[in-house]
């Protein structure tokens, strides 16, 4: 009888240590486990989309080889570039064919909304075969140009929203004439050429509202 309760004893202090030992215990994570981050990206931050360069590989500087010739960093720059355009000018012009307070402006956002769809198939369709990450946000200072057309009503949204974007499509033209001059790379110099017209297009839709105060234009370099 001693014996049995001895034996009985010693199983349930194995089964509490046991207990205590699981309570305490944290799995090694295999290879198929995904750490989930709970830190928030920085605001502004060009986060990329991880699919458009081979999984664990990085993007170099520099120029390397493609089978469409080389391709430097100011194609690369071009890519995403026009990438980041249009994920801040699209939701804009869609967001003006229902809140621009004149039809106007209404008309041609919808033309402008269309072009950046297609623009953005494009330049995605460019990256992936050049293997070129591209930004899945916009930068900081475009989501400050979203924030003040949205932030305004009627007349004073129409202004600011055609004063943004037209100042927008200005400063990428540049770079887009310096590629086109430059490249070798024969698909990026038809890109840039696709990228030229869309933005010479609604650089004239924009100013066709008659809203291009002297306001909505840079300060002339001296």
């Amino acid at each position: 009888m001693r014996q049995s309760r001895r034996v009985l004893a010693g199983c349930a202090l194995g089964l509490l240590c046991s207990a205590t030992a699981c309570a305490g215990y944290t799995p090694t994570p295999t290879s198929d486990t995904v750490a989930v981050s709970t830190v928030p990206a920085a605001v502004g931050t060009e986060t990329t989309e991880p699919s458009a360069t081979p999984s664990g590989e990085e993007e170099d500087g520099g120029t390397r080889q493609t089978e469409w010739g080389p391709l430097s960093e100011t194609d690369r720059e071009l890519i995403r570039k026009v990438r980041l355009a249009s994920l801040w000018e699209m939701p804009m012009a869609q967001d003006a064919v229902q809140r621009a307070s004149t039809a106007r402006v209404r008309q041609i956002s919808r033309d402008i909304a269309e072009q950046h769809h297609t623009l953005d198939k494009q330049v995605r369709d460019v990256a992936a075969k050049l293997q070129v990450k591209l930004p899945v946000k916009p930068t900081t200072q475009q989501q400050a140009w979203m924030s003040d057309i949205s932030g305004r009503t009627g007349a004073a949204y129409d202004t600011t929203y055609v004063k943004w974007l037209r100042l927008a499509h200005g400063q990428i033209f540049p770079l887009i004439g310096t590629v086109r001059g430059s490249t070798q790379n024969t698909l990026v110099r038809r890109f840039s050429e696709q990228c030229n017209a869309a933005v010479l297009n609604h650089q004239r839709l924009l100013e066709s509202t008659g809203l291009t105060t002297p306001a909505s234009f840079p300060t002339p370099s001296s």
